[in-house]
């Protein structure tokens, strides 16, 4: 099967946006972060939440997309080893040596830790206790903060694993014959339906924390896109499909998307909002989908790199960018300098850090990459390969 260049694409631009996304976080007005600027700005609000309703969505159902990808010439077991030591390393080692950093600087800022950071580790190793609120997590004792991404995959992809048996008999492989056959309106409506049947649910009762136990709400979402971008990963009917409604899917989200702030914005029942909310994410989803099959699949001269660069940039970001507001802050250099040296130093920061851990045969397992240290391939090289997205 040819290399599916667009999915390999739309992984790092998805993380790549998270990166400007959490950059943002610092600077939004009355939103919750690690950390926050004094420049905090109530108008970033709603094209943050423009964002927000589908962003990490994407991002399971790519990486449901993967293991459909994987899943071919596999055993169930190789499978779920192959990903546990691909999450489960780096999960640990992140949590260990990248993020520590993050919560220090939130427990001093917050002023219930003394400076001091090594201090800091020799109790943070130890699981605390800490004084309430001395930073996200702190009941925990330790935190894996933006790096809850990877216990949640984990999470769902055994739990699709075990369910093999069941998605590939003769029941499960016509449930995914009638998602794939959906066609028009059906694929933009049915799907969703699951979507809106949480909100109703699960929504009102189980709000977002990322702590893995009491998420049934964001449970519920992530793993059914999951099982969506499992789904549809090699089949050919549905991308067909999604690429020829891209331009409506596009329009038909903004549509939503005004709905939505429309509805937010006069007062009727939040419910309502959350369910416009789910129509324009899983809109908008389609249309991204649509728009990177007829944009992206193709060999891009830099997407080897960016395939090979995306996960360690992923679980360095955020340590970057604390590091640089706590670097930057003092220096009180306003409302555009600083977010534009915050973003530079971030990526500058995540390709030098990534730069070596590429070359090191001992760095790449403990951030998801093969061990087998590998030249980096040429672009025209890059075009003939079939590496699979993690």
């Amino acid at each position: 099967m040819n290399r599916r260049h667009d999915i390999d694409a739309l992984r790092a631009l998805a993380f790549g946006l998270v990166i400007l996304y959490h950059v943002a976080m610092y600077y939004v007005a009355d939103w919750h972060f690690h950390l926050k600027s004094p420049h905090a700005a109530g108008w970033l609000q709603d094209p943050m939440r423009s964002l927000n309703l589908w962003r990490m969505d994407l991002v399971f159902v790519i990486s449901g997309l993967a293991i459909g990808f994987l899943r071919r010439g596999q055993t169930a077991a190789g499978l779920l080893g192959q990903r546990s030591l691909r999450l489960l390393l780096p999960l640990a080692f992140g949590m260990a040596v990248v993020v520590p950093f993050q919560p220090y600087a939130q427990a001093v800022a917050n002023g219930l830790v003394e400076p001091g950071f090594g201090n800091f580790l020799a109790r943070y190793f130890t699981g605390g206790p800490w004084p309430r609120g001395a930073f996200d997590g702190w009941d925990f004792g330790v935190t894996w903060n933006h790096l809850w991404y990877l216990p949640y995959l984990w999470l769902y992809t055994t739990l699709l694993i075990l369910m093999l048996p069941l998605l590939e008999s003769a029941a499960g492989l016509r449930l995914r014959r009638a998602f794939t056959g959906l066609r028009g309106v059906r694929l933009v409506l049915l799907p969703a339906v699951p979507l809106m049947l949480y909100s109703l649910t699960l929504w009102p009762h189980f709000p977002v924390t990322h702590d893995l136990i009491h998420d049934a709400w964001m449970h519920a979402v992530y793993f059914t896109l999951f099982l969506y971008g499992y789904w549809i990963g090699i089949d050919d009917g549905f991308w067909a499909e999604a690429s020829r409604l891209a331009r409506r899917m596009l329009a038909t989200a903004l549509g939503l998307l005004v709905l939505y702030f429309a509805l937010r914005y006069t007062g009727v029942p939040r419910v309502a909002v959350r369910l416009a909310g789910d129509l324009y994410m899983w809109s908008a989803i389609l249309a991204i989908l649509g728009w990177a099959h007829l944009k992206l699949n193709r060999p891009w001269p830099w997407l080897a790199w960016a395939n090979e660069s995306v996960y360690p940039w992923y679980i360095l970001h955020q340590t970057w960018i604390i590091v640089l507001i706590w670097w930057l802050a003092p220096l009180a250099l306003g409302p555009v300098v600083e977010p534009a040296l915050l973003v530079a130093g971030t990526v500058l920061g995540c390709w030098g850090t990534t730069s070596i851990v590429r070359r090191s045969a001992w760095l790449r397992p403990l951030f998801g990459l093969k061990p087998k240290l590998a030249r980096y391939p040429s672009p025209a090289s890059s075009a003939h390969r079939s590496a699979r997205s993690a």
